[in-house]
């Protein structure tokens, strides 16, 4: 039996919602396996947290990052390719933004959504091994997809802790994970120790100066000074979230459900849980706006990953970023792509005698909020043999009369689903 395990990033929406984007969606595809499966919801991590991306995957693998996670920084430096020195240096997911007139007050959280990953590297390469001038300390910034980076904040000789606060407002740290608050001020926020140590302190320490020192560099930068020209934001701020000082020590997800599995993904946080966890990755290109050629790459690379292994995890993003801009029209057109491009053809050409699909997302976004939220996600699940429920179509209320139920945490549906193809 071959597993394919889609996740569809940010697709659910909230349940007080008048019309979701599953519901407004023309999606046949999704809709077929409804009826030939059966549904239900889950909490990607627990019941009321609007989770980020990176602790709903680790959970929706099964692994309880209340227990096995060390936060996102080292995760998304592992996905761009760099190891830190644990206890020497802290790494944090990091956002190009836009602050007014060089100060601290936020225009824009992502630099409008438009930085070309080609400009980030640029204003990266002018901050990368930047000198710090205290505790021997140092930045290495490494720019990823669009606005996203890396930042690794670094002592040659004093131990730093990653128990700091965050200086991107919108998200806040709860132990090792981060949620998104339901509000917050457009300002970035000064970093602080979580804790009495001497290496928290001086990791924030070091982290309010390479804010400062961001701010500087980059507001008068010749790539930003362009994007002026042509009436764009500038990218002349960072912020930091999510920091780490060590990658979570785990079982691979062979030798935690006994399966060879392989992903596909477009983000270096998902890149970076798939290395951990010991997956073949797929190097398939960051999205594009071409959404057909995007899927058939991405659906030609799943089924050479299902050749060679025994579970393929997919995750496509496309939902998320509108649900963030709070845009419903263009969420429901994300669905309906992926749909058209992915489900659909992987469906006409998939053995399904001998394939098992699982289909969910790591959070809700909806539009009507702009931000992940702490509502249940829709679980779709087909395998050979399985008798279906009598859900017919893919949405938030329908799924949650199915025969799976409500899943409380994230963590429980994999057993679940192995369960149940074990039993048939």
């Amino acid at each position: 039996m071959k597993i394919l395990y889609l996740v569809l990033d940010g697709a659910a929406d909230s349940l007080e919602d008048p019309k979701t984007s599953y519901e407004l969606a023309e999606k046949p595809g999704l809709d077929k396996l409804a009826k030939m499966g059966v549904c239900g919801l889950m909490y990607p991590i627990g019941k009321g947290v609007a989770p980020e991306s990176d602790s709903a995957v680790f959970s929706i693998l099964g692994y309880d990052p209340h227990k096995e996670y060390t936060g996102r920084g080292p995760i998304e430096a592992l996905g761009a390719g760099i190891r830190i020195k644990e206890g020497y240096e802290v790494a944090f997911r990091a956002n190009f933004a836009t602050v007014k007139d060089a100060t601290r007050i936020l225009v824009d959280r992502r630099v409008g959504r438009n930085l070309r990953s080609d400009e980030a590297k640029k204003l990266a390469r002018t901050l990368d091994n930047m000198e710090l001038g205290l505790y021997d300390g140092y930045a290495r910034v490494i720019a990823t997809v669009g606005h996203r980076a890396v930042v690794v904040i670094g002592s040659r000789k004093y131990r730093l802790s990653g128990n700091v606060s965050n200086t991107d407002p919108a998200y806040e740290k709860r132990g090792k994970i981060s949620v998104a608050k339901p509000s917050y001020k457009m300002v970035i926020e000064e970093c602080k120790p979580l804790d009495n140590s001497e290496e928290a302190k001086r990791t924030a320490e070091l982290v309010n100066i390479f804010t400062e020192r961001v701010i500087e560099l980059l507001n008068e930068h010749p790539v930003n000074l362009a994007r002026e020209r042509k009436g764009f934001l500038k990218a002349n701020a960072i912020l930091l979230r999510d920091s780490g000082d060590a990658l979570p020590k785990v079982p691979s997800f062979k030798e935690k459900f006994g399966l060879k599995a392989a992903a596909v993904a477009e983000m270096p946080v998902e890149i970076g849980i798939a290395r951990l966890l010991g997956m073949d990755i797929a190097s398939v290109p960051p999205p594009t706006q071409d959404k057909k050629t995007d899927y058939a790459i991405r659906l030609d690379a799943t089924f050479k990953l299902l050749k060679e292994n025994d579970l393929a995890y997919v995750h496509l993003k496309g939902p998320d970023e509108p649900g963030h801009d709070g845009d419903l029209n263009a969420k429901v057109k994300a669905i309906e792509d992926i749909d058209k491009y992915y489900v659909q053809p992987f469906l006409e050409k998939a053995d399904l005698e001998n394939t098992a699909i699982l289909i969910t997302s790591d959070h809700a976004t909806p539009p009507s909020k702009k931000a992940h939220t702490g509502d249940p996600v829709p679980v779709i699940f087909y395998a050979p043999g399985l008798q279906p429920d009598d859900v017919e179509k893919v949405s938030e209320k329908e799924c949650g009369r199915g025969r799976l139920g409500t899943i409380s945490h994230g963590w429980e549906l994999l057993p679940k689903i192995l369960g149940l193809i074990r039993s048939q």
